[in-house]
């Protein structure tokens, strides 16, 4: 663990253990995590993100699982491990997931809350819990709530990421993959030193085809369609944080903790501005 991440853990803890392996959200049923997060010396943090394509809501799930000590249970990980899973081995809803994708569906509402029933002891993780990529919609949020009552826990925020359109339209339009070594650039924010040319392996770089300027707009429909409707759920709940999210990701995570103080004070962990290299900010 690097220094930088030690230093931003709340009340002054060092999570200073390898990263949990997620076995049991992985796998689901009676597995088992083979290294399971450190209990934090106060009450572990469970929250739930939100946030179209492209806001950096995966940046800001490793910054707050790498500080607050929690396990990063994403559905999009769930769904790749039923890809790679033979047969034999997916559960009824691994499998019923695996057939939707494998047809180019959309996953279901209830085989998605299946998924996440069958992994819901994940949710009483000792180190706590981020949860992306679910809920979704209404049904999928009233289905959380319900398995984190028969866990005996609940959330202490939801975090919804926002950026304007056209700052994410240009983000994921300009994005660029190497199908070889996996490596992602971006035209202007993190262009190769080659145009078109893989820094790392050489490979040709590529757009995927729902990062081209047509699929985007359709996303952020149907991301929109859905979005309102679990806003106001989370807000009735008073816990909902909406978060600018702009800027560098440690600007975004203390914008997030800043905002979660005004809404609930109190909430937010201690935060400790890092150094930097030889101890200068």
């Amino acid at each position: 663990m690097s220094t930088q991440a030690a230093e931003f853990t709340p009340g002054g803890q060092n999570h200073m253990n390898s990263t949990p392996d997620r076995t049991a959200w992985l796998k689901g049923g009676g597995a088992l995590c083979l290294n399971p997060p450190t209990p934090p010396r106060g009450a572990p943090w469970r929250l739930v993100l939100l946030g179209a394509p492209g806001v950096g809501k995966g940046s800001q799930a490793d910054l707050l699982c790498e500080r607050l000590g929690a396990c990063h249970l994403s559905t999009g990980d769930v769904f790749r491990a039923a890809r790679r899973s033979p047969t034999g081995e997916r559960s009824p809803a691994m499998q019923a997931a695996f057939e939707c994708m494998h047809r180019g569906e959309l996953v279901p509402d209830g085989t998605v809350v299946s998924l996440v029933a069958e992994r819901k002891a994940c949710l009483h993780c000792a180190g706590g819990f981020v949860l992306d990529g679910f809920p979704r919609t209404v049904a999928q949020a009233e289905a959380l709530e319900i398995m984190l009552e028969d866990q005996g826990v609940g959330l202490d925020a939801v975090f919804d990421y926002q950026l304007p359109l056209e700052e994410i339209v240009e983000r994921l339009a300009g994005r660029r993959i190497c199908p070889v070594c996996k490596a992602i650039y971006h035209l202007t924010g993190h262009p190769p030193r080659a145009e078109g040319i893989c820094d790392l392996c050489g490979g040709p770089l590529v757009q995927r085809d729902d990062d081209r300027l047509e699929a985007v707009y359709t996303r952020m429909e149907a991301y929109t369609a859905t979005i309102e409707p679990l806003l106001a759920f989370y807000k009735q709940r008073r816990q909902l944080v909406v978060v600018p999210a702009h800027g560098t990701p440690q600007e975004v995570y203390e914008r997030a903790w800043a905002r979660a103080a005004v809404l609930r004070p109190g909430l937010a962990p201690a935060i400790t501005p890092w150094p930097g290299p030889g101890g200068k900010p």
